[in-house]
């Protein structure tokens, strides 16, 4: 069992800066592969990114290519995602997850993330 706790959210101006943190316990998660995910009112849960268990591979959703930063320490057991140019279409609540085997299994509760123009 992973506990995953995220922090960071907060309201921003358009263009602003944000970096969320994930912080697991109940077990290390460097042997897996973790997850940033994204739900906007009204909208499904989306996936935003994703780093490797060593942290040297990266995926990102298209639109925040360029912009966000999936990054982790796995001594502190701890995954980050740095977010720039922050629009209004960034506004929603944000997940940690980890990976285990093909499905992310265990979640956090989220954050709120809020972008004004």
């Amino acid at each position: 069992q992973v506990q995953l706790v995220e922090s960071g959210g907060g309201l921003v101006q358009a263009g602003g800066s944000l970096r969320l943190s994930c912080a697991a316990s109940g077990r290390t998660i460097s042997s897996y592969v973790m997850g940033w995910f994204r739900q906007a009112p009204g909208k499904e849960r989306e996936f935003v990114a994703a780093v490797s268990e060593s942290g040297r591979s990266t995926q990102y959703v298209d639109s925040v290519k360029g912009r966000f930063t999936i990054s982790r320490d796995n001594a502190k057991n701890t995954v980050y995602l740095q977010m720039n140019s922050l629009t209004p279409e960034d506004t929603a609540v944000y997940y940690c997850a980890v990976s285990v085997g093909e499905s992310y299994k265990y979640w956090g509760q989220g954050t709120q993330v809020t972008i004004s123009s």
